[in-house]
């Protein structure tokens, strides 16, 4: 089956705060202009889900609901074909998402005042779960090296062997740099972490979006070991666009761990569920769509290719960091000389490009941009028009 992933909805007006921060900056609804902002799709939800969706709210009441058994299996099933990692199914917390689960997760495990490790630059909610409840936030700083990342090792060893450190809330894949940890790398991490009881709260949500090339590994797979000292953060709403269904799968292998985490999310939710709706999209989707997920990773990768070729033939002083998984792309515009605030200015005014402006994942973000890919390709294809229109007059 051909899926359509050339048209889009427009969300002005709906609630999407996506759509809605450009209003702010004078785009109006009836400009041809989308954001590539905000990490969910401008693309349609595959036609299996919202069959799935029609029929539930066609022959069902929609009341207060428990994940099925069915559920559960699927949610599994998932995670043995797509990334060879055999989950249980009591392992599974649901939960409405996993920002929600990694400020659970802090809380849970950690007292005011423990360390929490980041690699960084990361997602910003990252940063409040650290300092919004009190936490230490010990910084790991990513090292570039040349179109990638890669870890300090020597640095993150230190900063676990500091007795005052509890936890690593760890992006994988990383968002914003792209990259996909290798087996090794993440070997790497666990024995470190291991030897010095720092527990790993791994943000798996980009699993599943992974480029040609490259293969995702689940942290809990890597050990016995590693395995009973995780957590794996995984849901639907990235790879199928689900994220308004607010229903996430939190993998906890650990008996203890799994009892501690479930009793504190009930003394601040004392009803911890997510929808019906949002358990069907997820069954459905992992039993039905996989197809259109495998045709949705080759317009990402296409929107890919065309932004590079674009950069290497226009404007070489945008450096491209290499896209190993997610659909964001990490750009560096360093080059083109411009304080980043006068460049958010610019995309902003001149150009109407809406991106995550970089410095919002942290200081090492700065005159970076991170551009959404998960659109149809002839918004990318009008995008690249008005950039080259635009910034003509800035580089000569």
């Amino acid at each position: 089956m051909a899926y359509n992933f050339t048209t889009i909805n427009k969300r002005y007006g709906k609630g999407s705060f996506k759509w809605q921060e450009m209003a702010r900056y004078g785009v109006r609804p009836e400009e041809d202009i989308i954001p590539f902002s905000v990490a969910d799709m401008e693309l349609e939800t595959a036609p299996e889900i919202k069959e799935a969706l029609k029929k539930e709210i066609d022959d069902f009441v929609l009341g207060y609901a428990n994940p099925t058994a069915s559920y559960w299996e699927a949610c599994c099933a998932w995670q043995e074909k797509r990334h060879h990692w055999a989950a249980k199914p009591e392992w599974i917390c649901p939960s409405h998402g996993v920002v929600d689960a990694f400020f659970t997760a802090v809380k849970a495990y950690t007292q005011p005042g423990d360390g929490v490790m980041l690699l960084t630059p990361v997602y910003y909610p990252m940063y409040h779960a650290v300092l919004d409840t009190g936490r230490k936030l010990v910084d790991c700083p990513l090292v570039e090296q040349g179109d990638s990342y890669a870890i300090d090792f020597e640095d993150f060893e230190r900063k676990a062997k500091d007795c005052h450190t509890k936890m690593l809330i760890f992006c994988s894949p990383h968002n914003p740099a792209g990259r996909v940890w290798t087996r090794e790398e993440l070997q790497r991490i666990s024995g470190i972490c291991l030897a010095n009881g720092v527990l790993v709260v791994s943000d798996e949500i980009h699993d599943d979006l992974i480029m040609p090339g490259y293969e995702h590994t689940v942290y809990a797979s890597l050990s016995p070991e590693a395995e009973q000292n995780c957590l794996v953060l995984t849901a639907p709403s990235k790879t199928f666009n689900l994220a308004g269904l607010q229903t996430s799968n939190i993998f906890i292998p650990n008996a203890y761990l799994r009892a501690r985490y479930m009793d504190f999310l009930k003394q601040t939710n004392p009803n911890p569920k997510c929808n019906i709706l949002g358990y069907l999209a997820c069954e459905t989707a992992y039993r039905k769509c996989e197809k259109w997920l495998d045709q949705c990773l080759q317009v990402i990768d296409a929107n890919r290719k065309l932004v590079i070729g674009f950069m290497a033939q226009k404007f070489p002083q945008i450096k491209v960091k290499r896209l190993e998984g997610t659909y964001l792309l990490w750009m560096d515009w360093r080059g083109l000389g411009l304080d980043y605030k006068e460049l958010e200015w610019i995309n902003h005014q001149e150009a109407r490009l809406f991106f995550d402006e970089g410095y919002i994942f942290g200081k090492q973000g700065e005159g970076f941009e991170r551009w959404n890919l998960a659109c149809p390709t002839r918004y990318i294809q009008e995008a690249l028009e008005r950039m080259e229109k635009t910034y003509g007059k800035y580089v000569k």
